[in-house]
């Protein structure tokens, strides 16, 4: 079993890495180790796998266990890593986190129970579904509130499932607006919570941090461009983290609006890092026009990604 020795509370830039497959749409195993080498290197304070970023919704079963198991063997401790655990089930999604937990996960990620575009679950079963979740694990759990799961989640709801339920303690905001709930959520949970964090690749987040935000989850194409930012903030200085905001959000929009989870590993086979920038179908490749655009603004930012492995 892989662990880590980082201590809680987890804060800092925790990107999501990619799922690496090669040109024929199967997983590439040697490729994600290189991602995870060199997002560790770009200043990552941790990393996320198996996120919507990772398109876990194209990966079987078996295959998650590849990559979890490939993933939390080669980081080795070296950083906390967040395995998400998503699913509509409360026993699988109960399963997939007890077998993170003992392969070494720092945190689980998960979204309230839904299903396709019309199938959610009222406010009680949503309480249930993480108090029998939370039973089983003696991590943290950390809530993903992403417009993609079309179920709301106040911040009344989210501090009470603070209180309630006792590894409840991440919370990862991504419903406009963000700052607003980041805001409330720490006044109504406090101490509870643990990490109030935001996510959408960084797009608001200087309005975040502002608002109390202790980690953001970001692609993990640049996290050395999104650490700069962060670090400064973290040390107090307010302008520095704005000034470094304004230039590297032309590639943090791009990244949000054009090229979306395809964008890493675009940077990522630029660079050489690794040898396919593949999406699995049905999802189709970004772009010429769009990856130019995006290795554009890249390169007069210099990031890490494009020079880490020359």
């Amino acid at each position: 079993m892989a662990t880590n020795g980082a201590e809680r509370p987890y804060r800092g830039v925790f990107p999501v890495a990619p799922t690496i497959f090669d040109d024929n749409g199967d997983l590439d195993l040697e490729g994600q180790r290189r991602c995870i080498d060199f997002m560790i290197d770009a200043g990552s304070h941790g990393i996320c796998i198996l996120a919507n970023f990772s398109e876990q919704f194209s990966l079987s079963d078996e295959e998650r266990e590849r990559v979890m198991d490939a993933v939390l063997d080669h980081v080795a401790g070296r950083v906390p890593v967040i395995v998400t655990t998503t699913h509509f089930g409360t026993r699988v999604c109960a399963e997939r986190s007890r077998r993170a937990q003992a392969a070494g996960a720092a945190l689980v990620m998960m979204m309230p129970p839904y299903h396709g575009a019309t199938v959610r679950v009222p406010e009680r079963a949503i309480v249930d579904f993480f108090a029998s979740v939370s039973a089983e694990l003696s991590i943290p759990i950390m809530i993903q509130d992403a417009p993609v799961a079309g179920t709301p989640l106040s911040a009344e709801l989210l501090a009470q499932l603070a209180r309630q339920t006792a590894n409840v303690r991440y919370f990862k905001l991504e419903v406009p607006p963000v700052a607003n709930k980041l805001a409330r959520l720490i006044e109504l949970g406090g101490d509870l919570v643990e990490g109030p964090w935001d996510g959408e690749e960084g797009i608001t987040l200087m309005a975040d941090l502002e608002a109390g935000a202790t980690g953001t989850m970001t692609g993990g194409g640049y996290p050395d461009g999104i650490r700069s930012i962060y670090d400064a903030f973290a040390a107090g200085r307010r302008d520095d983290a704005a000034a470094l905001y304004a230039r590297w959000l032309p590639l943090i929009n791009y990244e949000n609006r054009q090229c979306g989870f395809a964008t890493a590993k675009i940077l990522l086979k630029e660079g050489g890092v690794v040898r396919s920038d593949a999406v699995r179908l049905p999802v189709q490749p970004v772009h010429p026009r769009q990856r130019a655009g995006l290795l554009a603004i890249a390169r007069t930012l210099d990031p890490l990604v494009l020079r880490w492995a020359k």
